[in-house]
């Protein structure tokens, strides 16, 4: 059984805190996923993503060229992020995140959001997915020390992904 991504209604978004003191949201504006199942239930489902980081956007054209330079993701050698799921489950999803040719095992939270038919008489069915990485762990290490103490940008990552799947075959 396959899914497909829904793109017009699905999302990635990051948060990072700046300054020590307020969040920066962004996004991953052009995703790919593909799921693979034998059955609806996908309790073997094998998952797919794939983000170009060419179209990752922080409302902030300048930031957003910062962050596909050498200093983050180096889209020009890494142009994309990957993650292919080694177990999906129990309301967990375990796989290998790759940015920037370093891949590391991540576990993140699911929240099911069910299935349901579309006026067209497709099968639909959506998640939440959430977690939080830790940027150095993919060599995103460029950082500015405060006057005050502490750093420009959190080594902490927050994910979030809105996904809508429709069902293939």
């Amino acid at each position: 059984m396959n899914w497909n991504l829904d793109a017009s209604h699905s999302e990635v978004t990051f948060k990072v805190k700046h300054m020590m003191i307020a969040n920066v949201t962004g996004n991953i504006g052009k995703f790919e996923t593909k799921v693979t199942s034998s059955d609806e239930n996908l309790a073997d489902a094998q998952i797919e993503f794939s983000g170009d980081l060419n179209t990752i956007s922080t409302g902030d054209s300048q930031r957003d060229g910062h962050l596909k330079t050498a200093d983050f993701f180096n889209v020009e050698k890494y142009p994309n992020l990957t993650f292919r799921s080694t177990s999906f489950g129990g309301g967990k999803i375990k796989g290998d995140l790759t940015i920037n040719d370093v891949t590391k095992a991540v576990e993140l939270d699911v929240e099911d959001g069910g299935t349901g038919k579309d006026p067209w008489g497709n099968t639909r069915r959506g998640f939440t997915v959430s977690g939080k990485i830790h940027r150095k762990d993919w060599n995103l290490v460029w950082n500015a020390p405060l006057e005050a103490g502490g750093f420009l940008v959190s080594d902490e990552v927050r994910i979030n992904a809105e996904i809508q799947l429709i069902k293939v075959s």
